[in-house]
This record gives structure tokens, sequence and C-alpha cells, in this order.
């Protein structure tokens, strides 16, 4: 496998950066390639600007149309070099590993902003296919590639349950593992999730540490999340599920096709 891990912690020394450091000896004992973007050791800029598409803009332009300027720059190679260093690493790379803690219910804003500068229009999402149509949910720009979310919280396992006050996990997740992995094509993979983060002992850590080495370990032959693909027989002309798909449930699960 050739894996981008995308590291978003502020401090090297923590429990991520030990996991990070875990994993990272673990692909590379089993023969596998791979990159980092280490956000926070990079001074990743997290905020889109102007800055981002080139200095000459669109012509006549009068404001700043973030999507169409994204595209624009993006066909013509004047994304600034830290957007282009960042897609060139996707593209050589067939999983993506985002690694962050996880804060106020999502990932710390320099890996949103990461998102939000990267995976841009023409690029990540918008693309279109032979029909004109655009791809997305199972389709699109990553096509064919993988992510894998590895994350940790403070709370206990029991919170984030089918019943906990935190959410469902799976669900507090769902704007990345289907709104930014499955829109822009990727497959998601199961998270991969620390409780307790904040109370773990060494005999904690070392359980932790080994069940994520066999993660990575058996990951090329790790099942995606079974999320319908918008382009198959499961939605509608507007994009709602077809009565006979998850009849009688709501809500985000009715998504997954098992």
């Amino acid at each position: 496998m050739k894996i981008l891990w995308i590291s978003a912690h502020p401090e090297h020394r923590s429990l991520a950066g030990s996991l990070m450091t875990e994993g990272l000896r673990t692909l590379a004992a089993h023969g596998h390639e791979h990159r980092t973007s280490d956000l926070y050791r990079m001074g990743w800029k997290a905020v889109v600007d102007a800055e981002d598409f080139g200095t000459g803009g669109a012509p006549g332009r009068e404001r700043l149309f973030v999507g169409p300027e994204q595209e624009r720059a993006y066909r013509e190679r004047t994304l600034s070099p830290d957007i282009r260093r960042e897609q060139e690493k996707i593209a050589w790379a067939d999983t993506l590993v985002l690694q962050f803690p996880l804060w106020w219910f999502g990932p710390p804003a320099i890996l949103k902003g990461w998102f939000d500068r990267v995976l841009v229009q023409g690029f990540g999402f918008g693309v279109k296919g032979p029909d004109g149509r655009t791809l997305r949910y199972g389709d699109g720009g990553l096509a064919g590639k993988r992510a894998l979310i590895v994350t940790s919280v403070g709370a206990r396992e029991s919170g984030f349950g089918p019943r906990g006050i935190h959410g469902q996990l799976d669900e507090v997740l769902f704007p990345l593992l289907h709104g930014t992995f499955w829109y822009t094509g990727m497959s998601a993979l199961a998270p991969f999730v620390v409780y307790g983060a904040d109370r773990l002992t060494d005999a904690d850590y070392a359980r932790n540490a080994a069940a994520l080495g066999e993660r990575l370990r058996t990951l090329d032959d790790e099942a995606p999340l079974p999320f319908h693909h918008e382009q198959g027989a499961a939605y509608d002309e507007e994009l709602v599920l077809r009565p006979d798909v998850a009849p009688g449930r709501s809500g985000l699960g009715v998504h997954r096709a098992a």
C-alpha cells in the first residue's frame, strides 16, 4: 500500500504522536510505503483566501467565487505551492490515514482547513462524468482511494454508544465519513478510536497501539463502510432514498446498505 498519514495534533509527544510513530513503524515493517503531512509542524495555513489561487485571479473578477476560482487555479496550475504538494501526495497514495483528537465533536480547525484548501473543485469534487453529471458519493476525483480515521476521545466508550449521551460515534463522524470521504469518491473505513485518552495507563496504551498495528497490518483486506452510491439504484431523481430502501427508517444510518 501507499499511505498518506495526515496528522492534526499540536504536540508530537502526545498519545497521538506516539500512535503515529507506532503506526508508521508497523507500515514500514510490512513493506508499505508512506508519506506524512504533520499539519502543525508544517505550519499549515488553515484558511481559504484569494492568495490560494495565484496573484492574477480570474480576468475581470469583481469578487471571489471560491469554487470556480479553485477550479480555474487547479486547471491552470496556479494554486499555491503548499496546496499542490498536498494534492501530489494524495494522487500518489491509495489510502489516506487522518489522525486527530476529537475536539468539539470534530477535527481540529487546522485539519478542516486542509480539507477546505486541498480538496478543491475540479480535484476533490465538482468533477464531471462523460454524460455531464457531477460525480459524487462514491464517484468523483478521489474514487478508488480509501480513508481511515484514527482518533482519540476523552470520554468512555459507552458515552458514544447507540444510546450514549454524546451520540453514536459513526454518526458524530458522519460529516467526514460520508460528507467528505464518500462525497469525493473515497471509500470510508470504520474509524479506529481510542477512548478515555486522558486516563490511559501504560497497559492501556500498549493494548491500543497493538490494536492499531493490527488494523494497519490488515488494512488492505478490510471492507469499507457500505454507503449507497448516488448514481446507483438507491436514490431517486430528487436524491431521496427510494421507498423500498430502508423502509420505515430515517436518520443517518439509512445511507448504509447494511
